[in-house]
């Protein structure tokens, strides 16, 4: 069977096929913006599915924007393997097909989607920490330091994903930083904008982030993690949509997530930002303990007992973060895919100074990040300068 993009009756029709619903009543619908994907919710008697199946091209584009169906294969196989090792934080998956490009897996609408429930004022106050275990140990596990550099190298050849990689190495480490059609600067933040596409030193410090990016392949890394693409309650969280997933640098997945800690902090900047700085804190240090634990318990690296390696390690990866969260704060501003935390603010005078200060925050982070060689440098980090400009 051939792929077929699917009508909510195909879906319906495929999960009974599957077994994985009986004759009894089915409701059904399309949910999600349709942009890669159609995701489908079914419902039938006490069972509650998600059918979600890529599409060949990138709607917000067009067809003129092709996409490999090798994507879905790899978002399922990255959610079985993260399930191996974080499997509080991950959607169960009932069944996968490579033909046909989709994946059934469990409904998470017991949960909302983090950056819609924080712009209505919902609190998560165990997200930070989750995260921050849940990338401790899904970059751990998949890594040189708990697999081996052969077992490593046989696992990372099943996540080459040269068109998703591409997008993010043009949205996010090139066309913000230029004139490029993709980008949306907003009237009125055009003399920031040029700031930016004018600095030099800019530039080639985020070249050598775009090094990173496409040359060092420390672990498996979820590609695309943000606020969008976490579920959570008071007490749950599951991380979804690895479609981006590929071998990488350990420090991007946690370089999205304090940019999108940051970027929740701006709808309401003067009441909320003591709190997502406090997220950023207790998110790192989870991650840091929990990868260090992990380290001494199970690596395999032939000098893990060295003196101060895996401070050392730990160090480049903050470092390396504070870059990638930097290039994520410029182009989620002016370049595509912009966040709801920053155009739902309704004062156009509050939204553009918002826009200025994530331009600025951004600039300061990639070009002195590695003046944080601990998280202690980073509570002690000062932007004024930059913020003052």
């Amino acid at each position: 069977m051939g792929y077929q993009a699917f009508t909510v009756q195909d879906a319906i029709e495929r999960v009974r096929t599957l077994g994985l619903i009986g004759n009894e009543p089915v409701t059904a619908e399309e949910i999600g913006d349709g942009n890669l994907n159609l995701v489908f919710r079914i419902h039938a008697g006490d069972q509650h599915l998600i059918l979600k199946q890529a599409l060949p091209y990138a709607k917000v584009v067009g067809e003129s924007w092709p996409l490999s169906l090798e994507r879905a294969w790899i978002e399922q196989s990255a959610l079985k393997e993260f399930a191996k090792v974080a499997i509080p934080f991950v959607p169960r998956v009932y069944h996968a097909s490579k033909e046909e490009a989709f994946t059934v897996m469990e409904d998470l609408s017991h949960l909302t989607i983090v950056r819609a429930g924080l712009l209505e004022g919902e609190k998560y106050p165990l997200l930070a920490e989750h995260i921050g275990s849940y990338l401790a140990r899904t970059l751990f596990y998949t890594s040189d330091f708990a697999l081996g550099p052969v077992a490593k190298k046989q696992i990372a050849r099943q996540y080459y994903n040269p068109d998703l990689c591409d997008i993010t190495e043009k949205l996010i480490f090139t066309d913000p930083f230029y004139d490029a059609e993709t980008n949306a600067v907003e009237a009125g933040l055009e003399a920031e904008v040029d700031r930016v596409w004018n600095d030099a030193e800019l530039k080639r410090e985020v070249a050598k982030l775009e090094a990173l990016f496409i040359t060092k392949g420390d672990a498996l890394l979820h590609g695309d993690l943000h606020t969008g693409s976490i579920f959570a309650s008071a007490d749950e969280t599951k991380v979804i949509d690895p479609e981006f997933a590929f071998y990488g640098p350990f420090g991007f997945d946690v370089g999205q997530f304090i940019a999108h800690l940051c970027f929740a902090a701006y709808p309401n900047y003067a009441e909320l930002r003591e709190a997502r700085v406090k997220d950023i804190d207790t998110f790192w240090l989870t991650f840091a303990s929990t990868f260090k634990a992990l380290w001494e318990r199970e690596a395999v690296e032939p000098f893990r007992s060295a003196d101060g390696l895996v401070e050392d390690v730990l160090s480049t990866i903050l470092q390396d973060a504070l870059g990638f969260a930097g290039c994520e704060l410029i182009r989620r501003t002016i370049g595509l895919a912009p966040v709801a935390d920053l155009e739902n603010i309704t004062d156009v005078q509050e939204r553009l100074e918002r826009k200025r200060h994530a331009l600025r925050l951004g600039t300061a982070l990639i070009k002195r990040r590695t003046e944080c060689k601990t998280f202690t440098d980073l509570r002690n980090f000062d932007v004024t300068e930059e913020l003052s400009r």
